[in-house]
């Protein structure tokens, strides 16, 4: 049975810094492109950053306030997927998803990204 659980969300000051994790189990992650999404109130969910099997880094949706921002990792032995914010806005403020896609290629859609996590809660305050 799949498992994906975000964590390392919660509220922090504008201008600080906050890294995400996501855990997988169950399936074959180092054989899958994962991503990380967000949905900020009043928008879509709309991807942050996929990263293929291989690690190379693609987005859908280029976010320009996230540039220069955010990093990205995955831990193909532990089956962790990393994100880090630093220098954090109240418009980052939502809640961020991680999610496997269907294959070693980052898909460009997110209906194929099969297996979802919860969502852990980012609340940036000014």
């Amino acid at each position: 049975q799949v498992q994906v659980a975000e964590s390392g969300g919660g509220l922090v000051e504008a201008g600080g810094f906050v890294r995400l994790s996501c855990e997988f189990s169950g399936l074959r992650f180092r054989e899958l492109a994962m991503g990380w999404f967000r949905q900020v109130p009043g928008k879509e969910r709309e991807e942050v950053r996929c990263l293929d099997y291989r690690s190379r880094s693609t987005t859908m949706s280029y976010i320009d306030s996230l540039e220069g921002r955010v990093t990205f990792s995955r831990d193909n032995i532990q089956y962790v997927l990393t994100l880090e914010m630093s220098n954090l806005k109240p418009e980052d403020t939502g809640k961020y998803y991680c999610a496997a896609a269907r294959g070693e290629y980052c898909p460009g859609s997110l209906d194929k990204y099969a297996d979802w996590g919860h969502g852990t809660q980012v609340t940036v305050s000014s």
